[in-house]
């Protein structure tokens, strides 16, 4: 891999030659043997005069399949190149682990904890502990709504009950019951509540209990649950509605929190439609909509979505002029002649920290320290290779500077047989079904009818999987919390 910044330029006939041995073994075409070769049919993008194929944003440099040079004795160059340029690429390129790695140890800005409002805290990280501020419950409750008794039965009903919210009710005798309500404060002297249902009163409205009557049942006394100061919370927790509840029930309007990282998109990309349907050359944009969703559900705070086109200078403007802790770009990540962000990059001094990653879809990925306290993280151009760079490397960066905690890795055996990529880590669309990964149709590049029905991204090693193999498995951010929550 390039050394933490070190630009290479390369001339790649790139690895679209790998890429095209990973898709020809889905198809079934026979392919030369090699690593994990098992045959399938090269889909190949054609070239453009423009460096290269390219969708959404990215340029693909390489030559049409199928096409050689010849040198002066006659052999065949073009083959020789694209090994020579495979080679290259797989020798530059940071395994898919480390690359997540690098990503997940990337420095917190040094940002003071805020105070935040509970309905505006979901989804942060505690800064500090936090303790009880009262006893909870704060007085003996009611568990049930019924009877509160003293002493034995039979009981004389009190005419007036006791409701919740209301201020501590006359003390009863022994012999007397009075109706309670759920959560209202017990009287003093009170031996037990009996449950409506467990209770019928006569025509001199004495009460008598059907059942038992154990001291102290469905009681709860106070701080039953907690004392106040007691330690409820550590610090790093993650604010969850559940948390939400704990926290206003032990008398917090707000919690101390550290703030949401802070992201802004650059869309790159002359040929991209915001509206209506392709025409003339132009594509809609497909990530402009997508990437702010996917960055609030992996817990960010998106300030600003730009698009930029394909113009250096407005690139090297908008990131000089940026105060977020995350810039993502999407496409220009590699050498084609309007793929601009390495030459950006190289001009204001950033710290190349991945510059490429062995992994399919989504292998020209980048991450760049581009100041003190922010980070670039630099997204292929085609659809899915997006969300693959997003969950390799933005996914983890964010985590770290929100001040999550790393999620428990957890495998799943596969339904059916995945094709690998000889020499890369492949990520493929899964819906998880009765314990098991079932790999999703539509996991090129470019799609996303896999990903837009998805649980989760499967973790293929080289060479692909069987039926039955252990998978580690990625969960999408909403398969689990729901759409617009971050728990990750």
């Amino acid at each position: 891999m390039t050394a933490p910044g070190q630009y290479e330029e390369v001339d790649l006939d790139d690895l679209d030659v790998e890429e095209a041995l990973a898709l020809a073994k889905e198809g079934g075409a026979q392919v030369p043997d090699g690593p994990g070769a098992t045959g399938g049919s090269p889909a190949v993008p054609p070239p453009s005069p423009r460096g290269g194929s390219r969708e959404h944003g990215q340029h693909t440099a390489g030559t049409a399949a199928g096409t050689t040079d010849r040198t002066a004795d006659g052999t065949a160059a073009g083959s020789s190149r694209a090994r020579t340029a495979a080679e290259h690429g797989r020798h530059r390129a940071t395994p898919w682990p480390e690359a997540r790695a690098l990503a997940g140890r990337a420095p917190r800005r040094p940002d003071d904890p805020v105070s935040v409002s509970l309905d505006a805290a979901l989804g942060l990280v505690l800064a500090a502990p936090l303790a009880a501020l009262t006893d909870l419950p704060s007085f003996d409750t009611s568990a049930m709504d019924g009877w509160a008794v003293a002493g034995p039965g039979p009981w004389d009903v009190r005419a007036e009950g006791v409701l919740a919210g209301h201020a501590e009710p006359e003390r009863l005798t022994d012999g007397e019951a009075v109706r309670i309500a759920t959560g209202a404060r017990i009287p003093q002297d009170v031996t037990a509540v009996i449950r409506s249902e467990h209770g019928r009163t006569d025509e001199k409205e004495r009460l008598h209990a059907t059942r038992e009557v154990v001291p102290g049942q469905d009681i709860r006394p106070r701080g039953q649950e907690c004392r106040s100061g007691d330690p409820l919370l550590q610090r790093g927790t993650v604010v969850t509605p559940a948390v939400l509840g704990l926290a206003a029930a032990a008398g917090y309007d707000t919690v101390s929190a550290l703030p949401r990282p802070r992201a802004e998109v650059l869309v790159l990309g002359d040929e991209l439609l915001t509206e209506g349907l392709p025409h003339d050359g132009l594509i809609r944009d497909a990530l402009g909509p997508m990437l702010p969703s996917w960055l609030r559900a992996l817990g960010a705070d998106v300030i600003a979505v730009r698009r930029l086109g394909d113009d250096a200078e407005a690139l090297r403007k908008a990131l000089k002029n940026s105060d977020a802790d995350l810039v993502v770009t999407t496409g220009g990540t590699a050498a084609g002649p309007v793929d601009h962000v390495h030459p950006t990059l190289r001009r204001i001094g950033a710290e190349l920290l991945v510059d490429g990653v062995k992994v399919r879809p989504g292998h020209p990925m980048l991450l760049a320290r581009t100041k003190e306290n922010q980070h670039l993280v630099g997204l292929p151009g085609n659809p899915l290779a997006a969300v693959s760079g997003l969950l390799t490397l933005a996914e983890p960066l964010l985590r770290t500077l929100a001040g999550r905690a790393a999620p428990e890795t957890y495998t799943l055996p596969l339904k059916e047989t995945v094709h690998g990529h000889p020499y890369d880590t492949r990520l493929i669309p899964v819906v998880l079904r009765e314990d098991r990964a079932v790999p999703l149709h539509y996991n090129g590049p470019a799609m996303l009818r896999g990903i837009a029905v998805a649980d989760a991204l499967a973790v293929v090693p080289p060479g692909g999987a069987r039926p039955g193999q252990e998978l580690e498995i990625l969960d999408l951010p909403w398969a689990t919390a729901g759409i617009g929550v971050c728990f990750t």
